[in-house]
């Protein structure tokens, strides 16, 4: 599967929560195609690759495209995840309620800093120095990494080494690893992409005035 389809899995997974939130039981194509801006039928191509079954007059079941897209997507019991690196970010992450709307659970915290140990919150917070055993009696394959860049590489290779297989980075630098997906998450870069394109739409905009 490619990022692009995988992208756009996810995001037709979130649009049927929020239409079920809504208190709705089918979803059409269209409504997929109006928020991801793309044509019905693209829509309808994507799922008949992904074999979700549909009706063009009666649309699609929510609650079966939602089952369906986890199966694809290799999802079944909660899937835990540790924060390691608990400044700002980590903290918001750690306390940021929506991952359980898609089955992920942060299960505890670690960090250098005696003060932000605290084995009674919820989820806990720990010192780095215990992550191995938690890694190994929790079987947490996955980690989000929210330290410092000058310290990210060497963190998550000892993650790594520890059974981490996949690795949320918010650090400002790229990892070399083997043996582990890494998903980069810049968010510098991220917000000089979004001012690159909203400064762009203006001038366009402009143009068109003049």
């Amino acid at each position: 599967m490619n990022k692009e389809l995988l992208n756009r899995i996810i995001i037709y997974k979130n649009i049927c929560l929020k239409m079920k939130e809504l208190g709705f039981f089918r979803i059409f194509s269209v409504n997929f195609s109006d928020a991801l801006g793309i044509s019905p039928v693209k829509v309808r191509k994507d799922f008949s690759i992904l074999g979700i079954k549909g009706n063009y007059k009666g649309g699609y079941d929510i609650d079966y495209v939602i089952q369906r897209i986890d199966e694809i997507l290799g999802k079944g019991e909660e899937e835990k995840v540790i924060v390691v690196g608990v400044g700002n970010l980590g903290s918001a992450l750690i306390n940021y309620k929506g991952f359980e709307n898609v089955g992920i659970k942060i299960v505890a915290g670690f960090d250098i800093d005696p003060k932000k140990i605290s084995a009674e919150s919820t989820p806990p917070v720990y010192f780095i120095d215990d992550v191995k055993k938690f890694i190994e009696e929790q079987k947490v394959t996955i980690a989000i990494l929210t330290v410092p860049a000058i310290a990210a590489q060497r963190v998550a290779e000892m993650l790594v080494s520890y059974g981490i297989k996949g690795i949320l980075n918010f650090a400002p630098v790229k990892l070399k690893l083997k043996n582990c997906v890494v998903n980069d998450f810049h968010i510098e870069s991220e917000l000089e992409k979004l001012l690159y394109f909203v400064k762009f739409e203006l001038k366009e905009q402009k143009k068109e005035k003049e």
